[in-house]
């Protein structure tokens, strides 16, 4: 069976072969979860560009798929 990676974005794949089929970003196997979360922990995008050997347009292209994300998010109120 062939799997091929769905793109969501210039630079932003799924393949249920790398991490898991989580959103990653292309040709790399970071996730965009991992970005956001580093970037909400304070690191700066050139440190998480370093680190990851990323540039400025693939942290972009996490950020603009997180918030793309959650803008579909319902949220109810229980009680």
């Amino acid at each position: 069976m062939k799997v091929r990676a769905m793109e969501i974005s210039d630079r932003i794949t799924i393949n249920e072969k790398v991490r898991f089929g989580k959103p990653v970003i292309k040709g790399t196997r970071v996730p965009v979860d991992l970005i956001i979360g580093k970037l909400a922990g304070g690191m700066t995008y050139e440190e998480v560009m370093a680190e990851y050997d990323l540039n400025r347009q693939d942290i972009l292209a996490a950020l603009d798929y997180a918030a793309k994300h959650l803008s579909g998010e319902e949220i109810r109120a229980v009680g």
